[in-house]
């Protein structure tokens, strides 16, 4: 293995039996889209997330937000489902939120902090085209 090979896999999840690399972008909007934080709310949702992450074995690798909403680029391990992640994700949030906050219980309709929605999109480092020709090269050097 070359060293441009060990550097490219440094960051890797090095288990016994798998080397992995999941990332995935989330978005989570607010309930009704109310424009609930400001720049200290989303400082504090930074720590939760980042508190749940570690929990869960996740790394948030990177984090903003505005009013109504939030992105997450989180890697996490093979073994956590996304729909797990994203649950884990929003309770501990909103718990922190409430406790730090208590304007917000009054600001929201239903309580609910988070709408039950979320987007989520794998986030790999190649494009879906470069994949395609990585596979395509290896089948023509057999």
């Amino acid at each position: 293995m070359s060293v441009h090979d060990k550097e490219l896999l440094s960051d890797y999840l090095r288990k016994r039996h798998s080397v992995t690399k999941l990332v995935v972008h989330l978005i989570f909007t607010t309930k009704y889209r109310q424009k609930l934080f400001d720049d200290y709310m989303i400082g504090q949702l930074r720590e939760a997330f980042e508190s749940a992450c570690e929990k869960l074995e996740c790394d948030l690798v990177e984090m903003d937000g505005e009013e109504d909403h939030v992105h997450l680029l989180i890697s996490y391990p093979p073994k956590l489902a996304v729909s797990i992640l994203v649950n884990n994700l929003k309770s501990v949030s909103s718990r922190r939120i409430r406790i730090l906050n208590t304007h917000i219980a009054r600001q929201s309709k239903s309580g609910a902090l988070w709408s039950r929605s979320y987007f989520a999109c794998s986030a790999g480092g190649a494009t879906i085209e470069t994949l395609r020709e990585y596979v395509q090269s290896q089948a023509a050097s057999e």
